[in-house]
């Protein structure tokens, strides 16, 4: 797989896009760019398009007995929506390789916020994990810089990755610190997204895969830990073998999960009229989200979710290949992929692939902070696309 990508350095890559010293500062912040690859663009619309119609069908009525306007989430995830569009447009014109000096003080700053978080006091507990600070979750800029930081990092010493100490455990260090801070949250399903976001850009740049074999068992061993030493993850296992064994405990969600997406059929119940999302379902504006669509839409509305989060990832990844270095590369493939291992977790747990954890569904799940992030994303894979070679 990585044969498939450039191979520059990144030296190369500030060697052939040096910034003019003429003309004004927006002209310079731009560099030598073209157009966006609006298909990914047009992808990236729809998401959010039918996200904001699905969000509101599913949420009106929670938002009704919370807060008393059924508009409620609603109108704050469009606050989202206007935030992460301006952010969008302002990184897709922002060259792109500007952002390289600033990835290791970006890398700090999200370990600070961790650490603010689990301090005593400072941070916000919600359900028994302490992720908030201030009304966001400092783990949403987490998964960027461990991004950003990978793809710098990993486009200047890609020679090194042969070597396990000198190339590969650093890269494990770096990750096995964030781990440890969201893990004293806790917040089990970030882990889960940074650790395989590290591990696909260590890949992609060309790590060994005997270095993965043995990185798996101890990796293996803290994953069991993890789920064995807290109750509630391993009352989790347990019940996504069967859920219905405890269907007002442990497998109360799955259970009502699965009776929404069964409702829906192939066609779905009607846009708006699911019954699962009044009391039964927890969630339906957030976690399970999917399962109200399923229900609404049926399998057919479920299928166009799917092919569209496809024809997103399609089309990232053909920026990716397209890039003009591999620090774009990687840059375009970590923000692709980590929005492809939400989307597939957040399935796979409301269908009872997997057991059940937290994974909001992007552009889709309420939450205005973590859509402006991703949309902000968006652009900065649209300004690779700006620099990318032969890209139809």
């Amino acid at each position: 797989m990585a044969q498939q990508f450039p191979k520059r350095t990144h030296a190369k890559v500030r060697s052939e896009y040096t910034y003019q010293k003429s003309g004004n500062i927006f002209q310079r912040l731009r560099g030598n760019q073209g157009e966006v690859h609006y298909p990914f663009l047009l992808a990236v619309g729809l998401l959010l398009a039918f996200g904001l119609v699905m969000l509101f069908s599913a949420g009106s009525a929670r938002a009704f007995v919370n807060f008393g306007d059924s508009m409620w989430y609603f109108k704050n995830q469009l606050k989202g929506v206007l935030i992460g569009s301006v952010a969008m447009y302002g990184l897709s014109v922002f060259d792109y390789h500007r952002l390289a000096k600033w990835a290791f003080h970006i890398l700090l700053v999200s370990a600070g916020l961790l650490v603010l978080v689990i301090i005593p006091g400072v941070g916000t507990t919600i359900n028994g994990a302490t992720r908030w600070l201030f009304g966001f979750q400092p783990s949403e800029i987490a998964k960027f810089a461990i991004i950003l930081f990978f793809s710098v990092s990993l486009s200047k010493n890609q020679e090194k990755l042969t070597d396990f100490k000198q190339g590969f455990l650093p890269y494990l260090i770096v990750l096995g610190v964030f781990v440890l801070l969201l893990a004293m949250e806790p917040h089990f399903s970030c882990i889960v997204l940074i650790g395989l976001t590290g591990f696909l850009l260590l890949f992609i740049a060309g790590a060994k895969v005997k270095h993965f074999v043995i990185i798996a068992i101890p990796v293996l061993i803290g994953v069991v830990l993890m789920i064995a030493l807290e109750p509630y993850r391993l009352k989790r296992v347990v019940a996504f073998l069967d859920p219905f064994s405890d269907m007002q405990g442990a497998g109360y969600q799955i259970v009502q999960s699965l009776y929404a997406i069964g409702s829906g059929g192939i066609f779905g119940v009607g846009l708006g009229q699911s019954r699962q999302k009044y009391q039964s379902l927890p969630e339906p504006q957030n976690d399970f989200i999917f399962s109200v669509l399923a229900e609404e839409l049926g399998l057919f509305g479920a299928l166009i979710l799917i092919g569209l989060f496809i024809f997103l990832i399609a089309e990232g990844i053909k920026v990716a290949t397209k890039a003009p270095d591999l620090f774009g590369t990687l840059l375009v493939c970590g923000i692709v992929g980590i929005v492809a291992f939400q989307a597939l977790i957040n399935i796979a747990v409301v269908t009872s692939s997997i057991p059940v954890t937290g994974m909001p569904l992007p552009f889709f799940s309420f939450g205005s902070t973590a859509l402006s992030i991703t949309m902000a994303e968006m652009g900065i894979v649209l300004n690779v696309s700006r620099q990318a070679k032969g890209l139809l």
